[in-house]
């Protein structure tokens, strides 16, 4: 079943990607070469695609598990900053919400730091459940 594109009316820029590393690598190549990304300096570029490329890995790797699946992201340039949406129809997060974003206080095999990223250089970060898909909406600030 194909993601709901009109959950998001409202961005200026929109792309589907497959929920694979290689999809997710080049899918990121695009949005970071989008308009909205043009709109912002430097650094915040360079935090976007920190912010954007934790959370698309996430999605391929957890909710989706390596399995097949798309990933729906919009983006709009706002007054406050760079406004994301993104939409998947992968598993729902544990608990039913993201992460609290703790930095971890044990040596991990991997990772740990990835919501703490996320919370830390976002604002407004919201999380749901919505006829099936997980949609994540956060501003990273301009």
């Amino acid at each position: 079943m194909a993601l709901a594109a009109d959950i998001f009316p409202d961005t200026t820029f929109r792309l589907t990607l497959a929920a694979d590393p290689v999809a997710v690598r080049t899918g990121l190549a695009r949005i970071v070469a989008s308009g909205p990304f043009a709109a912002l300096s430097a650094d915040h570029r360079a935090t976007a695609e920190i912010v954007l490329a934790e959370v698309l890995n996430n999605i391929a790797e957890h909710a989706y598990s390596g399995g097949p699946g798309d990933i729906l992201i919009q983006l709009a340039t706002t007054p406050a900053g760079l406004e994301c949406r993104i939409a998947d129809r992968g598993r729902e997060m544990p608990g039913g919400s993201p992460p609290d974003g703790v930095l971890p206080q044990e040596d991990l095999p991997e990772g740990g730091f990835g919501w703490y990223l996320i919370r830390s250089l976002t604002q407004g970060l919201t999380y749901q459940r919505k006829d099936g898909q997980n949609l994540l909406h956060f501003v990273i600030p301009a």
